[in-house]
């Protein structure tokens, strides 16, 4: 009988634990602010064993990732890469999305209401997981399906292994924002064949699946009804060797060539042509090229070419050009300084207003700061590599405890 009263008493008291925790966790959820309540749902956790997927759930918005996105992803990530029991890393989006980028139009009204500090938060946030994912100590799969632009291809390139379909989209379209390639851009467009890193980081050009692993971007291509299969024989996998996942990547995965309208079938006029010193050059040459062989493509391109912001394509250029010989960290480094300098508007209005001709107004008349190549200078241009300022602190990586793979 005193036995009986006492495991009442006990339960009892565990019960008054739990409704007191209850009640704690309940009053700290009404204290959170909705975009940290908010995050959770935008970044949702799937698996088990010995793997753990992250899915981007933002669908509204094409998965564009957002601070407390990137901020969740690192947490996670963090924890992952801590864990024994986790042996690999998967990321996929959801709906027909992987990440359609950075959340622009979000950083747009904050610039707009002068908030710079969230801003600069949102941009050291998601450089911050880059390096992280570029320096991860456990194999990453991402899949790639739909949508994969700008940071949505920085939060993923970087990682081991890339997995597109017959639905992937790939672009840069930075500098038709007025904007550069940024997170890790300069790294993984500079290494890509001849100077094809320059044509995307120039026009914005999409790739599609087939490209992306033609050119090194992807590293495996799979039609979308297969990947379903793919992610549950990754599920069931009990290892923490990439060998291994490679396999089962290969095994479910299809092989394709390009076709005949790709890029990859003209690099040869790509090399020619975006081989030279200056965007003046480089577009005096496609419109040689264009007037020459009258191709659809060589005046697509010219086309492209004539849309960007005039400053952009300088500024983009040279990024590309230093991210030839630079290391990932060096490389979010040198962008973070080029970002802060993009977004200050002291030297130009160029990513608001492209952002509102673009995206917001949707009327695709920007009216770029300065109007022409001509009216770059070349001071305007060193501006944006210039070191920060001693009052504003640089991007910090943690390049001591994590050291950056070439």
């Amino acid at each position: 009988m005193a036995m009986q009263c006492r495991t009442k008493a006990v339960r009892r008291l565990l019960q008054q634990m739990a409704n007191h925790h209850h009640h704690q966790r309940r009053q700290q959820l009404s204290q959170t602010p909705a975009l940290s309540a908010d995050h959770h749902h935008n970044v949702l956790v799937e698996g088990s064993g010995y793997s753990r997927l992250a899915i981007l759930n933002r669908t509204s918005a094409l998965n564009a990732i957002n601070t407390s996105m990137a901020s969740r992803l690192h947490k996670l990530y963090r924890s992952w890469e801590d864990n024994p029991d986790i042996g690999f890393v998967m990321v996929k989006g959801s709906g027909r999305a992987f990440a359609a980028g950075g959340d622009i139009v979000a950083l747009y009204r904050l610039l707009k209401e002068g908030n710079m500090e969230a801003c600069k938060e949102f941009f050291r946030t998601i450089y911050s997981f880059i390096y992280l994912l570029g320096t991860y100590l456990k194999p990453h799969v991402a899949l790639l399906n739909g949508i994969t632009m700008g940071g949505g291809a920085g939060i993923s390139i970087p990682g081991t292994f890339r997995v597109a379909t017959d639905k992937t989209v790939f672009a840069t379209p930075e500098v038709l924002i007025g904007f550069h390639p940024d997170a890790a851009a300069s790294f993984y467009l500079s290494r890509l064949p001849g100077h094809l890193g320059e044509y995307l980081a120039l026009t914005g050009e999409k790739l599609n699946g087939v490209e992306m692993v033609a050119c090194g971007l992807a590293t495996h291509y799979s039609l979308l009804a297969r990947l379903p299969l793919i992610e549950e024989q990754l599920g069931k996998l009990v290892t923490d060797d990439p060998s291994v996942i490679e396999t089962t990547l290969e095994q479910y995965g299809d092989l394709v060539y390009p076709d005949s309208s790709s890029v990859l079938q003209r690099l040869e006029i790509v090399d020619k042509c975006f081989c030279h010193d200056t965007v003046e050059e480089i577009v005096d040459a496609v419109e040689v090229a264009a007037s020459e062989t009258k191709e659809p493509w060589c005046i697509s391109t010219l086309n492209r070419l004539k849309e960007a912001s005039p400053l952009s394509l300088k500024v983009s250029l040279r990024s590309i050009r230093e991210g030839r010989f630079q290391t990932l960290d060096q490389c979010l480094l040198r962008e973070y300084r080029m970002t802060l300098q993009a977004i200050s508007k002291q030297i130009s209005n160029d990513f608001c207003e492209g952002v509102r001709a673009r995206v917001v107004d949707k009327d695709m008349a920007p009216k770029w700061d300065p109007p022409t190549l001509e009216k770059v200078s070349q001071d305007m241009v060193d501006q944006y590599f210039l070191p920060l300022s001693e009052s504003e602190p640089d991007l910090e990586l943690p390049t001591k405890s994590r050291e950056a793979f070439l």
